[in-house]
């Protein structure tokens, strides 16, 4: 039996010695533009943004942010000229980054204080490389599952040893339902696929996959990769994707798939953050739906810089800041493991777990027995993390033996709890197909296991398919709503189903119809967004036995919020006093109409740094004392932040 184990190893930054060069980013101060205001339908740089997006990546950020705003200042491309300048100086750019206006790129000394110089650079930032804790994956013969194999019988799907893992999750319910991820693409990133040689990915459904490692398109093994370097994300593939029966079934094995190969783990493990973020934006081109990714960042090289606790926050580390904006920019659901440092001194989730939107994936047994291993919560500025644990002790998975192509082993950790998770979620969104990211992760955490009490250790509990399946849903069509639900019990009479809806003293019966794969839905007579609903259903069985849903009580709905701060607010900004630059953070709980100003001490406006409409969540924008041509004067100056009508102001210094 060969062992592989995965340890924590501190690292230090990529260098290139025969270049003499370092890995730096590079943030410009803007995009060619004055500023987000200049974002006009008929430029150029609009019509860059929307060519730069495939057709499925538009018509999700439709169902996100409306036909008239599915295109953000994120999307602008770099301005050409700026990038142009740095490979001029000798610069080998490697990944360019509209989201953060930025470029990943290496240069020696010489090269980097000289781009430093340049009228459009804001600021430049050594890439940080961060170094995680991975699961333990072992390789067995298939013999030694055979005595620990539950009973498949009278199931839709031979799954082998797999069972265990995903009838945790009511997984082999949903399946037996004609459910497997159809028409959902799902996104990877982790340590590279062996996938064309593994028996149970083979004939997987993958539209694209890309190495940032070596920027070519082969995410196996080739030259310069240490023999392991496949092997995790194969794994983590198959618990998502993988399909052999007699083997493993997995909750999503009908999806598509985009794989990205993200971390070079070498003698260490290790990956660069501008990679992380370089994938996630070519994800969203593309189209993706659902992103999972199996890491957990907290330790960096002491002698570079090191994460605290208190940057657990979901907007400091660039990996959370990338699953932020892909969630709720763009309407990207997101999945990443809490950590595997719960037995540690550290013990609290890393990045990008941290985020506000990103569901953060414990481990439990199969007992549903937290795992030692599994990270705690909570986020530095006090949410519930992980939200939610699935699987991931034990969990069988395909394994990278050689040129085996059916070798199989299992893995252990919230790496391969995150998978199972992410594929539920695309379970829901293949039988919902209008669902909202927010909608999506509303429904996991409102029917996971511990709802009613969530806490630090597993969050809102183990994930159930079936229950998430069944949980009623809205959707609109354009100004009208309807609501939807699955029902799992057998034999319903679908003529008798109704909708029951609560309006004060009175009820409205709403009689539903079946349309596709057992979905109900009637429409709402009249609904306002934001208003709260309050319902219950009724139906018959063959039997003619009445049957109530919820057997008592009644369903509540309401408009889905983002999870965002706590508070409505504007931050001190940083660093302060300052000079040439300083970052102001604000953070809203609604979407609104969002002013950002900056005025000197006699009250004349300055500047204007935000001027759009805004969804909720935490937002930060770089001020420069020097503006255009026109250097700003030492002293104190106000920024005013407007949010529809809340007003609030804090002073800075400029001090040269």
């Amino acid at each position: 039996m060969r062992k592989i184990i995965f340890t924590v190893c501190v690292v230090g930054l990529t260098t290139f010695s025969i270049y003499a060069q370092q890995k730096y980013m590079v943030y410009f101060k803007d995009k060619g533009m004055a500023n987000q205001t200049s974002l006009q339908k008929t430029s150029q740089a609009y019509t860059e943004a929307v060519q730069s997006l495939s057709k499925r990546s538009i018509q999700r950020r439709i169902k996100h942010r409306g036909v008239e705003n599915f295109i953000t200042f994120e999307d602008v491309p770099i301005h050409q000229p700026y990038i142009s300048e740095l490979e001029n100086s000798g610069a080998r750019i490697w990944n360019k980054l509209k989201w953060f206006n930025a470029v990943s790129l290496f240069a020696d000394k010489e090269q980097i204080a000289e781009i430093s110089s340049l009228a459009f650079v804001e600021k430049v930032e050594a890439v940080q490389t961060l170094s995680y804790k991975k699961d333990k994956i072992e390789e067995q013969s298939p013999r030694s599952f055979e005595k620990t194999s539950l009973d498949n019988t009278g199931l839709a799907y031979d799954y082998g040893s797999s069972l265990g893992q995903y009838a945790l999750s009511d997984i082999p319910q949903v399946h037996a339902k004609g459910i497997t991820g159809d028409s959902v693409v799902i996104g990877i990133l982790d340590s590279g696929f062996r996938w064309k040689l593994i028996e149970s990915l083979v004939s997987r459904k993958v539209i694209a996959e890309y190495d940032f490692v070596f920027h070519d398109n082969n995410t196996a093994n080739e030259a310069g990769d240490v023999g392991s370097q496949d092997s995790h994300g194969t794994s983590i593939f198959s618990l998502i994707g993988g399909y052999k029966e007699g083997k493993i079934v997995a909750p999503a094995f009908n999806a598509s798939f985009i794989l990205a190969k993200t971390e070079d783990i070498g003698s260490e493990t290790h990956v660069e953050e501008d990679n992380y973020a370089a994938a996630l934006q070519w994800m969203d081109s593309i189209g993706v739906d659902i992103t999972t990714s199996s890491l957990g960042y907290n330790e960096f090289d002491p002698s570079t810089f090191s994460y605290a606790y208190s940057d657990m926050n979901g907007k400091t580390t660039v990996v959370t800041k990338a699953v932020e904006l892909a969630f709720t920019q763009f309407g990207i659901s997101t999945f990443t493991s809490a950590g595997n440092d719960g037995n540690s001194p550290w013990h609290y989730i890393g990045a990008p777990a941290d985020g506000f939107n990103v569901i953060a994936v414990g481990s439990v047994s199969n007992s549903n027995i937290k795992a030692g291993s599994s990270s705690f919560g909570p986020s530095y500025d006090g949410r519930i993390k992980p939200e939610i644990v699935t699987q991931g002790v034990l969990d069988y998975v395909a394994s990278v033996s050689g040129t085996s192509t059916s070798a199989y082993g299992t893995a252990s950790g919230t790496s391969a709890a995150a998978p199972i998770a992410a594929g539920i979620a695309a379970q829901l969104l293949s039988l919902y197909p209008h669902l909202t990211n927010v909608q999506i992760r509303q429904i996991l955490l409102a029917t996971a296991g511990n709802a009613a009490s969530p806490n630090n250790e597993i969050g809102y509990g183990l994930l159930s398919s079936l229950k998430a399946i069944s949980y009623p849903n809205l959707k609109k069509v354009d100004q009208s709503y309807s609501i939807n639900k699955c029902f799992v019990g057998e034999n319903i009479l679908s003529q008798s189903v109704v909708l029951h809806l609560v309006q004060g003293v009175q009820t409205v019966d709403l009689p539903m119809s079946i349309g596709q794969k057992g979905v109900y839905s009637t429409n709402l007579p009249s609904y306002n967004e934001g208003d709260a609903l309050e319902f219950y259903f009724t139906y018959s069985d063959s039997n003619l036995t009445s049957v109530r849903e919820p057997a008592v009580g009644k369903f509540s709905l309401t408009s889905i919020k983002y999870e965002t701060p706590k508070a409505y607010g504007l931050e001190q900004n940083y660093p302060n006093p300052f000079n040439p630059n300083t970052t102001i953070w604000y953070s809203i709980q609604n979407s609104r109409f969002v002013s950002l100003k900056v005025y000197d001490l006699l009250g004349n406006a300055v500047t204007t740094l935000v001027n759009e409409e805004k969804t909720p969540g935490s937002y930060h924008v770089e001020f420069q004392a020097k503006l255009g041509n026109r250097q700003l004067a030492s002293g104190v100056y106000f920024y005013v932040l407007k949010v529809g009508e809340k007003i609030e102001a804090k002073k800075m210094m400029l001090l040269k």
